[in-house]
């Protein structure tokens, strides 16, 4: 996808099965970025939501595939909700709402799928860590999170992508808030489980929206998240593109 190509040649290479981490601080689109790319995939997934409601939720994959504003999407699902009802009806996303979630919810969710589908879902993703009941604040809680999560991969062959945070408190944060924070910076250490870590930010100034590998198993990475790829965003569309930089 031309969107993902900047990562894609940092030599960053998602493989079916993983555990992904897409760590961020607060408000910088992690939620978004993983949705597009999600959708982008078009996959058989199970999306577990405890910050999304599900109006939210259509709304956004709504913006993305018909390139209208959130805004535009909501109002409009007032008024024509039959085009946006088109809109989504190609979407493999299945949604589960609630917080915290549990890993009761979970099971539930997989064997209804499985009666369903007659199969496990390709992609699992969990927004977000700290969401688990029990994880708000706790690392050993949040450790069995990434835990358990490694098993779900193991037991189903699904890519599990999580959300996590990063901290708003170092002095990174606040001294250069627009570039992905390092792995030192993620929340409990968490990036270390995963096979795959990514990074993320957004400047709100000129949209760019930058990822950098920071774990990665089998491929390069960097701890200090210096070595980002950038990519262009639209927040009120949930989009990402190739960025192209404007040269005077």
């Amino acid at each position: 996808m031309d969107a993902f190509s900047a990562i894609y040649a940092k030599g960053v290479r998602p493989r079916y099965g993983e555990v992904i981490m897409i760590v961020g601080r607060s408000g910088t689109q992690k939620s978004g970025f993983a949705l597009f790319w999600i959708a982008s995939m078009n996959l058989p997934t199970l999306y577990f939501s405890a910050d999304m409601s599900a109006f939210t939720a259509s709304s956004r994959l709504a913006s993305m595939a018909t390139g209208q504003t959130t805004e535009q999407v909501e109002q409009g699902m007032v008024t024509n909700p039959g085009f946006f009802t088109d809109a989504l009806k190609d979407s493999n996303i299945t949604f589960s709402f609630g917080a915290p979630i549990t890993w009761q919810q979970v099971d539930e969710e997989l064997e209804a799928h499985v009666e369903l589908h007659n199969s496990y879902p390709q992609v699992i993703a969990f927004d977000n860590v700290m969401d688990f009941e029990g994880a708000e604040s706790d690392y050993t809680e949040q450790m069995a999170v990434m835990s358990n999560a490694t098993e779900l991969a193991r037991a189903t062959g699904a890519t599990v992508i999580l959300m996590h945070h990063a901290s708003d408190k170092s002095w990174d944060a606040k001294a250069d808030p627009w570039n992905p924070p390092s792995r030192d910076q993620v929340k409990g250490g968490l990036s270390e489980k995963p096979e795959l870590s990514l990074s993320v930010a957004l400047d709100p100034n000129t949209l760019e929206y930058k990822v950098a590998c920071i774990k990665q198993r089998m491929g390069p990475s960097d701890a200090t998240a210096r070595n980002f790829a950038v990519l262009r965003c639209e927040p009120d569309k949930t989009r990402f593109h190739a960025f192209n930089r404007m040269v005077a």
